[in-house]
């Protein structure tokens, strides 16, 4: 299966450091992450390096590594596999397909207002979903740090 780099970018009229706490602070990132699914939350201690498990209300999701991350900069997540009932799932053919797909966060102060930049892999099955929903995500997130 071929994974496609796709981009989504928002300018909000928001200090980096804002748009940063907005992305990943547990509150507000359980905000703007209701738009891909109802509980979505991330379990972290949101360090480089760690693992991250990226999850929906029922506890399923994806097992992620922190690559990257330079604060209030630049965030590189590498997606690993699946979670189930709450734990991780060995890797199926499936699961191999997408296995290490990226997923980056980058912001750029431009005179107060920040440019944030999202790159991600994705599978053609999900390319429609994510070309729809993530337009939606940033706006949120767009609101939240604009407040």
């Amino acid at each position: 299966m071929i994974m496609k780099k796709t981009k989504f970018s928002v300018d909000i009229h928001a200090p980096a450091e804002k748009v940063w706490t907005a992305l990943w602070d547990d509150t507000t990132y359980r905000e703007w992450n209701s738009v891909f699914s109802e509980g979505s939350h991330a379990e972290s201690d949101w360090n480089e390096g760690d693992k991250i498990s990226f999850l929906d209300g029922k506890g399923e999701g994806m097992f992620s590594t922190i690559a990257q991350k330079i604060p209030n900069e630049f965030m590189l997540f590498r997606h690993l596999g699946v979670v189930k009932n709450g734990k991780e799932e060995p890797l199926d053919e499936e699961t191999k397909k997408w296995s290490g797909a990226e997923e980056s966060y980058t912001l750029k102060d431009t005179n107060g207002s920040t440019n944030l930049a999202v790159e991600i892999d994705i599978t053609e099955d999900f390319e429609k979903y994510f070309s729809e929903t993530f337009p939606k995500a940033l706006n949120k997130l767009k609101e939240i740090a604009e407040k």
